[in-house]
């Protein structure tokens, strides 16, 4: 059986590298063909991390210029949200409408039995604090979107973490609030979340029942990776694998087997690509094991280390070109000196000048977007 897409006795189709390459680049709307509208760009990916890092560019704004190009603005975000067509959730941006596949799981918070131990402890602490929870959901409803500098803090039990959390006893109540569906992200003033009651902020649609609820959002999950492992790593809090959704698929030369959006397989080998300078937590990096597997790429994101110990830089940012991973570029949007810095491009392997010049445009045209004048070291 060739590495042709054509599926085995047992509907079981084996790829090459490049294919699944491909396959993961398409679906993560990275070819050279790019989509045009911002929501239908967020229902595709199913969501966009919230991180407010701007060393270069927030990350959703970031990942959907990567997408569309040029004609993307952050007020097209901006907009949508105002809006309430995108909705914060878990520190998610998602389509609005796609709160219905979680409310199962929030009326059942902290899950179903029975209960692992951190579960038990999560559930606790929240009953153990329920004044304070009904005294920040009295404040929100007579105040409306509040932040939560502003809430009582009556809790009787403290939160003890090892982290920078210990004793944020506010914040990690309205977090578990947020879970159980009782309260939501309004809106944002710099940094800082306002929090109103759920109801006010998102659409009213009845709950998805959660095992068709699950088996949606894993079939989405296929869809935004193109390929993927049944079991993958939860990330970002997005905790669903994609199952047995999808086909059952082989990697030459990587072991172990890989589910494949059908969709997929009818124009592997119709593809073009571009060149991307991706954010450091785009989705089509996220997952180190994956983009080890199928691209050879050594990547992590190095901002938590020591300068000392770091190989590409502070917010070093992931190259693609075509169907590869290829390099990063380090760089630092300098907007009061009104430049972006190019600290470093890091080729992996040997470049040509074809794709030096790629790269090359691409990081113009990010400098461009930004409004800044690209400097390079």
């Amino acid at each position: 059986m060739g590495a042709d897409g054509g599926a085995d006795a047992r509907g079981e189709v084996t790829l090459s590298p490049r294919q699944a390459r491909r396959i993961a680049v398409r679906a993560q709307l990275l070819a050279a063909d790019r989509p045009t509208d911002v929501l239908d760009t967020v229902r595709h990916l199913g969501f966009l991390q919230v991180d407010l890092t701007q060393v270069v560019a927030r990350h959703a704004d970031l990942a959907l210029w990567t997408r569309l190009g040029e004609g993307y603005e952050p007020e097209d975000l901006e907009e949508l949200v105002g809006d309430g067509a995108v909705v914060e959730l878990a520190g998610m941006l998602r389509p609005s409408e796609d709160v219905a596949l979680f409310r199962a799981d929030m009326e059942s918070w902290p899950g179903r039995p029975p209960l692992r131990e951190w579960q038990e402890e999560l559930r606790d602490w929240v009953a153990a604090n329920d004044g304070c929870r009904r005294e920040i959901l009295a404040v929100l409803r007579a105040e409306g979107p509040t932040p939560a500098r502003d809430l009582p803090d009556s809790c009787e039990v403290p939160w003890r973490s090892t982290g920078w959390t210990d004793s944020k006893n506010v914040m990690k109540l309205l977090e578990y609030m947020e879970a159980r569906g009782e309260v939501a992200v309004a809106s944002r003033e710099g940094r800082e979340r306002r929090w109103d009651l759920a109801s006010r902020v998102h659409p009213g649609d009845p709950a998805v029942p959660a095992e068709e609820a699950h088996r949606i959002l894993a079939a989405r999950r296929l869809r935004a990776l193109g390929i993927a492992r049944p079991r993958a790593i939860e990330a970002w809090q997005e905790p669903f694998d994609v199952r047995n959704t999808g086909v059952g698929a082989r990697v030459e030369g990587v072991r172990g087997r890989w589910r494949v959006d059908p969709e997929r397989l009818a124009d592997l080998d119709d593809f073009e690509g571009r060149a991307a300078v991706l954010s450091p937590l785009d989705r089509l990096i996220f997952d180190r094991r994956r983009i080890k597997e199928l691209f050879g790429f050594d990547y992590q994101l190095e901002m938590y280390k020591p300068a000392a110990r770091r190989r590409w830089g502070y917010w070093a940012m992931p190259v693609l070109d075509g169907d590869e991973l290829v390099g990063k570029v380090d760089a630092t949007a300098d907007r009061e000196g009104g430049v972006l810095l190019v600290d470093a491009v890091h080729e992996d392997g040997d470049w040509s000048s074809a794709r030096r010049r790629r790269v090359d445009a691409e990081v113009d045209a990010l400098a461009a977007w930004l409004g800044l004048e690209p400097v390079r070291a």
